[in-house]
């Protein structure tokens, strides 16, 4: 007669590695699977080593001082895309003044303090989940319509394309909040509510400071989504030549994304190769963002 233990044993153990059937991982359909897997890797990264060669080799000429400090001209020898480098700084530190706030404060009340079973709040996660993954042109039709509903004329100014941008990104940085917010443990809040603090005490001095790394990292990853974007700033007339440098919110103004945009459209070859170094250098700002993003997140984040 078996023991006790025996019989717990092969209860627990199973009799047969799960690897080792026909659904474990070497068998043909899961193989199948995994080359795809890397092959479509590959063909992706391939593709984008490419791009980025090429342009780094057409545009290598002109990755000079002029491109940071001369105007557009009609005359490639002579143009630079300094407004637009500015007019990107303006539209990008004005989209996360807008957006930040808001977005952590909105992940904040559904985390923490929203009732999970009203079909309200219920609706609004849905809704934000859905909104994550709609095209930036549409988030362009809204700014356009909310613009028009306050009367504003002209619609080609910084806070217009800041507003259009933080309804892009806000969805993504509601969703990073949120998942912040989730990772830090339960346990940290109910110690502090134990010792008297209320909930948002709780939030502000225990809980928000723990998810801060995640916040940011999902922050910065939106905002380069947002330096990349041209569609919905086409889309309430912005510029692209400017030959100024903005110098506020109500101020006209172009981007990176915009510049490039009007160089690639030119007949002469000269201002397809400005329109190249400027890639580069939108390049080059994505990375050192998402470099950044990375920083934070294995710097700071705490592994509870």
């Amino acid at each position: 007669m078996d023991s006790m233990a025996d019989t717990v044993s092969r209860s627990i153990r199973p009799e047969r590695p799960v690897s080792s059937g026909r659904n474990g991982e070497h068998a043909f359909t899961p193989m199948i699977f995994l080359i795809a897997l890397w092959l479509c890797l590959v063909i992706a990264v391939g593709v984008l080593l490419t791009l980025i060669v090429t342009i780094v080799v057409q545009g290598a000429d002109r990755l000079d001082g002029r491109l940071l400090t001369e105007y557009p001209a009609s005359s490639p020898d002579r143009a630079g895309a300094r407004p637009a480098i500015l007019g990107s700084a303006w539209v990008i530190g004005a989209t996360a003044a807008l957006s930040v706030p808001l977005g952590v404060a909105a992940a904040l009340h559904l985390e923490e303090f929203a009732n999970k079973g009203n079909r309200l709040n219920r609706f609004v996660e849905l809704n934000v989940q859905n909104l994550a993954a709609v095209p930036s042109i549409v988030y362009g039709l809204l700014a356009l319509a909310f613009l028009s509903l306050l009367g504003v004329q002209n619609k080609n100014i910084v806070i217009g394309g800041a507003l259009a941008l933080s309804l892009l990104i806000l969805p993504v940085i509601i969703i990073a909040t949120r998942e912040a917010l989730r990772s830090v443990p339960m346990e940290i809040r109910q110690g502090s509510l134990a010792l008297g603090a209320s909930a948002w005490q709780t939030v502000w001095h225990n809980t928000l400071p723990a998810a801060v790394p995640g916040i940011a990292t999902g922050a910065i990853l939106g905002l380069s989504r947002a330096l990349g974007e041209a569609a919905p700033l086409l889309l309430l007339g912005a510029l692209v030549f400017v030959s100024f440098d903005p110098n506020g919110l109500l101020s006209g103004f172009t981007t990176m994304p915009i510049q490039i945009f009007n160089w690639t459209g030119r007949p002469q070859l000269e201002f397809r190769e400005l329109a190249a170094a400027a890639s580069v250098l939108l390049v080059v700002l994505l990375l050192l963002m998402n470099t950044l993003a990375i920083f934070i997140r294995n710097r700071y984040q705490k592994r509870w």
